[in-house]
């Protein structure tokens, strides 16, 4: 796999790269390139990242940080076999409880969500910090939903983390699940406002908040490059419309060619009406 000339590798974490010195310092530092491609590509190129992911693994598998980044990369490439296997890898190796929500959401991923609750009420829940107990409580609302319990699935997203009027990284997340759970209920005006305050919450766009509310409020948004729209521009503008004698309003002589239209638009003026912005 070709790596840019401008990735050194030193792009890593610190801890990464701590992790990296068990190896020779040209495997580590060909290792460290490739984790750092994975991580560059994973979100707009999961396939890209996922291959270099491959490679890393190849290289390093015995080092837990090339087990989880493995394990992410899979995981964003849908194949949660894999996925859950390089976590248990990582988990292994380091004793770390932070993977232990993405685990149960792999689980969901392959049609087990009763296996994924049995996660979400399992004692390595607990040591996990606040964004981790979210992220385990998103998987089990998710699994309540593959089940068909979606009351069930309301009630677990219910929680001080939602109602709390602080925004933390994952509130956006968590209102948004909340809402897509209420609409799914059939609680529409609920699901409504809930919708609006994820977009309230989501500064970066990490959701398609805005995009359901619009939809809920009935707002259709028109491409400015449609060729239809452009059409129902140009009728509202009057032109190209047959005026019933079979000639077009664009122009009373459209049909005769002036030799002083040559002489009027010598200043290379054109005209242009009923175009969008």
């Amino acid at each position: 796999m070709p790596i840019p000339e401008d990735v050194t590798g030193g792009e890593i974490d610190k801890d990464v790269r701590q992790e990296l010195q068990s190896l020779p310092k040209t495997l580590a530092e060909d290792v460290a390139r490739n984790l750092v491609m994975v991580a560059r590509l994973i979100d707009e190129d999961p396939e890209g990242a996922y291959a270099y992911s491959k490679v890393a693994l190849r290289l390093a598998s015995r080092v837990a940080a090339v087990r989880e980044a493995g394990g992410f990369a899979a995981y964003a490439n849908q194949k949660y076999g894999e996925a859950l296997a390089e976590f248990r890898a990582a988990r292994r190796m380091t004793g770390n409880i932070d993977l232990w929500p993405l685990m149960a959401d792999c689980e969901r991923g392959l049609g087990r969500p009763e296996k994924a609750l049995d996660m979400a009420g399992a004692p390595e829940v607990h040591k996990l910090d606040k964004a981790g107990q979210v992220e385990m409580r998103l998987v089990a609302a998710g699994a309540r939903r593959d089940m068909g319990q979606l009351d069930a699935a309301i009630v677990t997203l219910q929680s001080p983390e939602l109602a709390s009027n602080s925004v933390q990284p994952w509130t956006a997340r968590l209102r948004y699940a909340y809402a897509d759970a209420l609409l799914a209920a059939g609680r529409e005006s609920e699901a409504r406002d809930w919708f609006a305050k994820a977009v309230e919450s989501d500064k970066d766009g990490s959701t398609d908040a805005s995009d359901r509310l619009a939809e809920l409020d009935g707002v259709e948004f028109v491409d400015a490059l449609d060729e239809t729209a452009d059409d129902e521009g140009k009728n509202e503008a009057g032109l190209g419309e047959d005026d019933g004698d079979g000639s077009s309003s664009e122009s009373p002589t459209a049909d005769v060619e002036d030799p002083a239209d040559d002489e009027d638009d010598e200043d290379g003026t054109e005209r242009r009406a009923g175009d969008r912005d």
